[in-house]
């Protein structure tokens, strides 16, 4: 063999090695191509599903706004209401504690045959006052 045919042995040998580095080479871009493409796709969809993520979040916080304010309204018509009531007990307390009204049930428990103590007790009076207004019944009969 010559020299000539030595350095053709050599360089086709060497030019089929780079062939197959070159054919592993492409191969191996081609997968890292298809492993960037399932990472952008990935990537992609996170993205969605964070861009999902934050409109919940938004509707979320807003109907919590929401409700907080309703809450605010209400707590301030209750607090009316409250104010409204109290208000009325204080009348129907002032009422019922008239001396007008606890002469006349006074004098409505002692016909019914209530005595003394029972009619006292129940009107929040002393057993002293309703006598008294028992005998200022009797005088005006």
């Amino acid at each position: 063999m010559h020299s000539y045919e030595i350095i053709l042995i050599v360089l086709t040998v060497s030019e089929l090695i780079l062939i197959a580095l070159l054919v592993l080479f492409f191969s191996r871009l081609r997968k890292s191509e298809t492993l960037l493409q399932k990472l952008q796709d990935n990537q992609q969809s996170l993205l969605q599903k964070l861009n999902f993520n934050a409109k919940l979040e938004q509707e979320l916080v807003s109907s919590f706004s929401r409700r907080q304010a309703e809450l605010a309204a209400l707590d301030q018509v209750l607090e009316e209401r409250k104010n409204a009531l109290e208000k009325l007990v204080r009348q129907a307390r002032d009422i019922t504690r008239s001396p007008a009204l606890l002469r006349q049930a006074v004098v409505t428990g002692a016909r019914r045959g209530r005595s003394t103590a029972a009619l006292a007790k129940s009107t929040g009076l002393s057993e002293d006052e309703v006598e008294l207004i028992l005998d200022q019944e009797r005088e005006r009969s």
